[in-house]
């Protein structure tokens, strides 16, 4: 009995000290955030505009480079983020008419069981009440840039400010004044920048005023040889962009969507500032010279640079959010993480916004700092995914993983390690149609290099190889040289597909009678100019 006792002694000391030893996580989560956006990934737009703070984590830590997404869009990338499951399984399958199902199981949950305090500041998008947590904060919604709102047990509240440093304020001050030092922490600080409507904070609106941002190769794609879905999309800089809302000509009128959004929510020192560029931007827009091609890339340029200054604003907050945890000691025993819901087109094929399988919106920046584990500077270039993430946070804070999540623990690839039999394949499948941008329903799978996607309520198919046609123009589907490529794809699709326990009965398109109100209006293309 005395040998018995020891051994129950021991084991509850050790216990308590793995408890006390587990890392704290601070996972820093954006929205629409493009990889080609953060100069650590290393294209052109970074000479333009670096992410100082972004590389400094890269540079400290690992960076992915083909982290890549099982549902490019807002809502259900965070329910496969939390779950471990895709869309099918969460249930969570589009933003418009979804519900997450909060009683279902999710990293949250077990890390506090597990003896870890959680915390969820910032975006939720989800639309229904955060489980699983200590402490929550949540924009309604999307959320807005001034002024934000906040959903909180206890109500709703308002806040002076501007979202990224209220978002970073609300952290900081739940670190300092609300987490229990002697317990590790799990703290999600989720921002709404850079969503649409990129509106910056007034004292970057006049950051870039100097540069004129090179164009995308693919600004004026035509689409030629592709499928139907990319001749009728709805999000095109040339069309779909809002001139009031997201190039803020003629905002400053009360009936204009920004002006409710953004201009009624200033303080009269902002809103002089505002007023200033909305004034600048409406007389350039007025030249009469201003049309055609020379409009979309004057469009263009708007629609970077409010991005970029958005983008400017977060890499600030993500910088003072780090040193904070320098500052308080707490770095050494913190995994830092940042990522996005998913990737967003910059002016390539033409668009802006996601949805699609092609490169720009599937994959995902994805950067981790852990100090005396990660090698400081390491790139791994395996095909990760988000669906990743609940299974590699548990596997950190030494939980076991439930069986039912779908997902790989990264933390082999963090260590450096070369897993056996890492993916060979990753499956992909987007359902919001019809829908905000009109972009048909698929599925899809990548290995690496070849893409096959099939939008099915159409029955069209395309191959992609992105080795010979990085920027995925050409679709090899039909081409007899890629005909052994494709048999072996779809292979892989369906084995995908009988993996993940997809169903065959794929949920039915909505039943409305003007599928187009989601849509900006006359169905135009580049083609038209």
């Amino acid at each position: 009995m005395k040998i018995l006792n020891n051994l129950i002694i021991l084991l509850f000391a050790s216990l308590t000290l793995s408890a006390s030893d587990r890392p704290n996580i601070v996972f820093i989560f954006s929205d629409d955030h493009a990889t080609q956006a953060i100069s650590a990934y290393g294209f052109e737009i970074g000479k333009y505009a670096p992410t100082p703070h972004l590389d400094r984590l890269a540079d400290q830590g690992i960076r992915f480079d083909r982290c890549v997404v099982t549902n490019s869009i807002c809502g259900p990338s965070r329910a496969t983020i939390l779950t471990g499951k895709y869309s099918h399984l969460n249930g969570f399958y589009m933003n418009e008419a979804t519900q997450f199902d909060g009683s279902q199981v999710t990293f949250p949950k077990l890390l506090r069981e597990s003896g870890y305090q959680t915390s969820l500041i910032g975006k939720w998008h989800l639309a229904s009440e955060p489980t699983g947590f200590d402490h929550w904060e949540v924009l309604p919604g999307q959320g807005l840039y001034y002024r934000p709102e906040f959903i909180t047990p206890e109500g709703m509240i308002t806040e002076d400010g501007y979202v990224t440093d209220v978002v970073t304020d609300k952290a900081i001050e739940w670190i300092d004044t609300e987490r229990n030092p002697d317990k590790p922490f799990m703290l999600m600080v989720q921002h709404k920048a850079p969503h649409r409507e990129w509106s910056p904070p007034t004292h970057l609106l006049d950051l870039f005023d100097d540069i004129e941002f090179p164009e995308p190769e693919t600004l004026f794609d035509t689409y030629e040889g592709r499928t139907s879905a990319a001749h009728h999309q709805d999000m095109t800089i040339s069309v779909t962009m809002d001139f009031d809302r997201d190039l803020k000509v003629n905002a400053d009128q009360p009936g204009t969507t920004l002006y409710q959004r953004v201009i009624s929510r200033l303080t009269p020192e902002e809103r002089k500032i505002w007023e200033a560029e909305i004034r600048s931007r409406t007389e350039e827009y007025n030249d009469p010279d201003l049309k055609g091609v020379a409009l979309v890339k004057w469009k263009y340029q708007q629609y970077i640079k409010d991005y970029l200054r958005c983008i400017r604003s977060l890499d600030d907050n993500i910088g003072r959010l780090v040193e904070h945890l320098d500052k308080t000691g707490l770095s050494e025993n913190t995994v830092v993480i940042y990522a996005s819901d998913q990737g967003f087109y910059l002016g390539e094929h033409g668009w802006f916004d996601k949805r699609f399988m092609y490169d720009e919106s599937y994959r995902t920046p994805f950067i981790v700092k852990w100090p005396g584990t990660i090698k400081p500077g390491s790139v791994n270039k395996h095909i990760v995914s988000n669906l990743d993430f609940a299974q590699t946070f548990l596997d950190i804070a030494g939980v076991e993983q439930p069986a039912e999540m779908q997902g790989i623990s990264l933390l082999p690839l963090l260590k450096g390690k070369e897993p056996e039999n890492w993916r060979k394949y990753h499956y992909y499948h987007y359902y919001e149609y019809p829908g905000w941008h009109m972009v048909y329903r698929h599925e899809g799978v990548y290995d690496g290099r070849f893409k096959l996607i099939h939008f099915y309520d159409v029955d069209e198919w395309e191959l992609l190889d992105t080795k010979h046609d990085p920027l995925e123009l050409n679709n090899e589907y039909h081409n007899e040289e890629y005909s052994a490529v494709v048999a072996r794809m779809k292979l892989a699709l369906k084995d995908m597909k009988a993996k993940y326990q997809v169903p065959e009965g794929i949920p039915a398109p909505r039943d409305i009678d003007d599928p187009w109100r989601y849509a900006s209006g006359a169905r135009r293309t580049i083609e038209g100019l």
